[in-house]
């Protein structure tokens, strides 16, 4: 039967499933259906797709019913998805682990229920996790053609920023030198160095600098990747003027590091700075410390100015992509 579908390359599928499912676009009365190279993706309301997804008609086969974890329990299923690992946030102890037992007898492919145990706290950004179901922390997460391998107790990590991240990675071109200043397991090197850019990428946390090497190997791009354990603070003296493309991704205190970052950047450096500020003045703060930073050795142009996510009641997660020009 002919279904209005989205077509995305095979690679993004997932990312643009999730996408489209936390829009409730996502039409569930047919299967999703590969062919060469591209999946497709039945959808409720074409005309509510973005406007960056390819929106077709195609002969899709309609689905046999599938027990998801919503049909189980009487309350909305809200969880997230890590590889075969599934994240929650339930403060109520039966109600989590009813959640839990619904998401393992569900058809979903589950390893691990994991209930949030404490906010994200300390310098290596982590937090305490209760095992509901299953054993382990460690998963492995598949991002738009990349493989990272993550100890959700050990580093931090979010899915949720995969568009994000995205974004950002088709802007970079072979050749480039990018330094990430707060690396994590890798989710802007890897997929930079596949890009061909030579990537310097730096974290305070040691287990995730061990992930960030194995996830090259995983993807193939050792040789365009240095990885660095300890604070970039120390080690910037060594990559000064270097860097065409620097991320900050450390919203709450990005800030205190800008001097690193000019001291990093090349003759022409493209800064994707990441910031949590009140919806009064989402992106005042960030400007007016990259320009106390850099001016008047830099010329500054803002050439971006982006909310990238809800963060909590009137704060908003934003990203502003900043050139410097000596």
């Amino acid at each position: 039967m002919s279904v209005q579908c989205v077509r995305v390359d095979r690679e993004a599928g997932e990312e643009t499933r999730q996408r489209l499912a936390e829009a409730d676009l996502v039409e569930d009365g047919y299967d999703i259906v590969v062919e060469d190279g591209w999946l497709y993706i039945p959808v409720t309301d074409p005309a509510a797709v973005p406007g960056e997804f390819d929106v077709v008609a195609r002969d899709l086969p309609v689905r046999e019913t599938q027990t998801m974890p919503g049909d189980l329990v009487d309350f909305t299923a809200s969880y997230e998805r890590i590889g075969d690992v599934i994240v929650v946030d339930e403060d109520d102890p039966e109600r989590a682990a009813a959640l839990a037992d619904a998401l393992m007898a569900s058809d979903l492919p589950v390893r691990t229920v994991l209930n949030r145990a404490s906010k994200i706290k300390g310098e290596t950004r982590v937090r305490d996790w209760e095992i509901l179901a299953g054993d382990g922390t460690e998963a492995v997460h598949r991002e738009y053609g990349c493989e990272f391998a993550i100890d959700l107790a050990a580093v931090y990590f979010s899915p949720r920023l995969a568009t994000e991240r995205h974004r950002v990675v088709e802007q970079v071109e072979a050749g480039e030198r990018a330094f990430d200043m707060f690396a994590g397991v890798g989710p802007f090197v890897v997929p930079f160095a596949k890009r061909g850019a030579e990537c310097v990428g730096c974290d305070v946390n040691e287990a995730a600098i061990e992930y960030l090497r194995e996830n090259a190997e995983r993807n193939g791009v050792t040789d365009r990747i240095t990885a660095i354990q300890g604070d970039v603070r120390d080690v910037a003296s060594d990559y000064s003027d270097w860097a065409d493309r620097l991320v900050m991704n450390l919203p709450h205190s990005a800030d205190e590091f800008l001097d690193t970052a000019v001291s990093l950047a090349g003759e022409d450096c493209l800064i994707h700075y990441y910031d949590i500020q009140h919806e009064d003045d989402l992106f005042g703060p960030g400007e007016r410390a990259i320009r106390e930073a850099a001016e008047p050795e830099y010329e500054v142009s803002v050439e971006t100015r982006h909310p990238v996510r809800s963060y909590a009641p009137h704060e908003q997660n934003v990203v502003l992509d900043v050139r410097l020009t000596r």
